[in-house]
């Protein structure tokens, strides 16, 4: 089977590449390149995950010229090739246990743009699209990506370590998921051949002051620990109901996994 993922130096195209490339043969072009495409250079695709995006989708209002998703899924109308959409959970507002069946409530432009995105795509679509709601990814790339459009959770916390401190955030949880589990759920997906919206992540509260300690567990210097009220961080707090995800591909996703992922991430970035 055919996949092909777009955005060369995105690194959700790298965690991805690790796993589906174990089952499948992957293609990974630049959007520039394929947005000059005609249709049937496409239709050899079976899916196609488009992991690239731009500044101004990010920050701005919606405008569909900047809408990579929508452009790439206008070419595939009338073919069989059918699509994955990596939106984001900040499509709902930060609760407890948050659903896909909730009624979004979007708080930034990017994500009040990733919702016009899904429902455009729901229409000239219809039965040929999975839509992944996905929270915070962690995971390290081989190489640093060549352009960050926003920094993550990861990347806030290895740029303060340089620093020698850390961020002491007590109360405060949010959702993570691995990008080994990322992208395990992402090819089962594809294998059976999936269709609709699910939240993708572990499902319950990861307090930050625990998952700061997982990363930095291997960390041999010395560092001090600073109180969050002298940063302007996201703050809030909330996690994702994950149980139809689970329900379809059968994969177990915990806290346990995110653990010890991270303490690979650690001794990796630490010893190596």
């Amino acid at each position: 089977m055919k996949i092909l993922i777009i955005g060369k130096n995105s690194r959700i195209t790298q965690f991805l590449k690790e796993y589906l490339d174990k089952d499948f043969s992957i293609s990974i072009k630049g959007y520039s390149e394929l947005i000059k495409k005609d249709s049937l250079y496409f239709k050899k695709y079976r899916f196609i995950i488009n992991c690239s995006s731009n500044t101004k989708f990010v920050k701005s209002k919606y405008d569909a010229s900047n809408d990579y998703d929508y452009k790439i899924a206008k070419k595939i109308i009338r073919l069989k090739t059918s699509y994955i959409f990596l939106s984001t959970r900040k499509v709902y507002k930060p609760k407890e246990s948050c659903k896909e069946t909730d009624k979004p409530q979007p708080l930034c432009n990017y994500s009040k743009n990733k919702l016009i995105t899904e429902n455009k795509l729901k229409k000239i679509l219809k039965n040929r699209l999975i839509i992944l709601r996905i929270s915070n990814v962690i995971g390290i790339t081989k190489k640093n990506s060549k352009k960050k459009l926003h920094n993550t959770f990861i990347d806030i916390f290895f740029k303060n370590i340089k620093k020698g401190f850390i961020v002491n955030n007590q109360k405060v949880f949010k959702d993570f998921i691995s990008s080994k589990k990322l992208g395990q759920v992402i090819s089962k997906l594809i294998k059976i051949n999936a269709r609709g919206t699910y939240n993708l992540s572990i499902g319950g509260k990861v307090y930050l002051n625990n998952i700061v300690q997982w990363l930095n567990h291997y960390n041999p210097n010395s560092y001090k620990i600073v109180n969050h009220d002298k940063f302007n961080f996201n703050n809030d707090s909330f996690y994702l109901n994950n149980d139809k995800i689970l329900k379809k591909t059968k994969i177990r996703i915990s806290i346990l996994n995110l653990k010890t992922e991270c303490k690979k991430i650690s001794k990796k970035y630490f010893l190596n």
